[in-house]
């Protein structure tokens, strides 16, 4: 394990001596009821954090460890006292007495607000940390957190929500060289595209526009200036197109486990706008659906490419799964969408053939039954 935490400052994140870090988690809430195995999970996920935290003080003495209450979501904004140290006690006290923190914490944040917070953020922008190791359960990937850190103070961003020790042998034991490059290219096929359409053997049909988007390459190497992405990695994602997704989605494998029966999520113009199953997971969702209109947006669509990746049952893996296809929910907001809310929630899909059509109106087949087409030279079916 000790190793490979080690290759996460070197080989990932690239720590150099003296550089700020930040390695953090988040607590099981009381209003939390899980099962013992779900909560032998939480616990091993913050030693895990702990441990990271301690290793990494052989790579520089600046890191700092922080605990605090889970947000219960994904996608939702960590609290204030993480914001401090992150970017500094005095720029969240500027951002609080500008008025600009709550909207933020709220995800409610105008555009006017936003502009306020990247210029007090630029101001004391010595006080940032260079390096973040996010270990907490729920995501903090898709927040504006996350996005001010990365893209206004260059900070240097790995995201590992729902973490499992297993995976420090499994996913992360990967040719980083390899998976860099096999991820550009399928981001570079996909980038040539303007509409997408997904099929599975299970029902599963989604037509979605990539039109003026742009997909991003999770590559895990993560050395560069700003570099955000997942741990493992391993998936080339971008945000469709709001209002353009169109189809049915049926679920077999809920975030952390199969479901008993499968669950089907009705989409039009962009919306998962009904849902329909018998699995107890469908009230649960239609929950978080129902809580904001913006929770039901197809928020994005990635494939996994990451060969040392075999888990289904658990999403920060089985969505890197080479020749796998995820959808998610809510939030895209960070990655090149419009749709602000503090839920972001992926679902993996076996099997499937993601045909392309491209600007010129020719077709390229990027997976056909989860396996990865080699790239055809000239338009599809010359």
């Amino acid at each position: 394990m000790t190793k490979s935490i080690r290759a996460i400052y070197t080989t990932n994140l690239g720590v150099k001596k003296g550089e700020k870090v930040l390695v953090f988690t988040d607590r099981v809430l009381r209003s939390e009821l899980l099962e013992s195995q779900e909560l032998c999970r939480r616990q091993r996920l913050r030693d895990i954090a702990h441990l990271t935290a301690e290793v990494g003080k052989s790579f520089t003495k600046n890191v700092t460890y922080f605990e605090y209450d889970a947000t219960g979501s994904h996608g939702a904004e960590p609290p204030a006292e993480l914001w401090a140290r992150a970017f500094g006690e005095v720029a969240v006290a500027a951002m609080k007495e500008g008025g600009v923190l709550d909207p933020l914490l709220r995800k409610e944040a105008s555009e006017d607000d936003l502009r306020k917070a990247e210029a007090l953020v630029k101001r004391y922008g010595r006080s940032s940390v260079a390096v973040v190791i996010g270990l907490s359960n729920y995501s903090t990937s898709h927040t504006r957190f996350r996005d001010l850190l990365t893209r206004v103070c260059g900070a240097r961003y790995a995201s590992m929500p729902i973490f499992d020790a297993s995976m420090l042998e499994g996913s992360m034991n990967v040719d980083w060289k390899a998976l860099a490059l096999r991820t550009r290219a399928v981001a570079r096929r996909v980038n040539r595209a303007e509409l997408l359409e997904i099929s599975t053997p299970n029902g599963t049909r989604l037509a979605v526009s990539k039109r003026g988007r742009k997909a991003l390459a999770d590559t895990g190497i993560l050395t560069a200036k700003g570099s955000f992405g997942n741990l493992p990695a391993g998936e080339a994602f971008f945000a469709p197109l709001e209002g353009t997704a169109e189809g049915r989605l049926v679920l077999e494998w809920a975030p952390l486990r199969e479901l008993a029966s499968p669950v089907t999520l009705t989409v039009s113009k962009g919306r998962a706008v009904e849902i329909e199953g018998r699995e107890p997971f469908v009230e649960r969702l239609r929950e978080r659906l129902d809580a904001r209109v913006e929770n039901r947006n197809i928020a994005e669509i990635g494939i996994g490419t990451n060969d040392r990746a075999k888990r289904p049952d658990n999403i920060l893996e089985s969505e890197k799964i080479l020749g796998t296809v995820h959808v998610a929910l809510g939030d895209n907001s960070s990655f090149g969408g419009t749709v602000k809310t503090p839920f972001h929630q992926d679902f993996v899909f076996f099997r499937p053939t993601v045909m392309l059509t491209l600007r010129d109106g020719s077709r390229d087949c990027l997976l056909r039954d989860g396996s990865l087409m080699a790239q055809e030279e000239g338009p599809a079916g010359k």
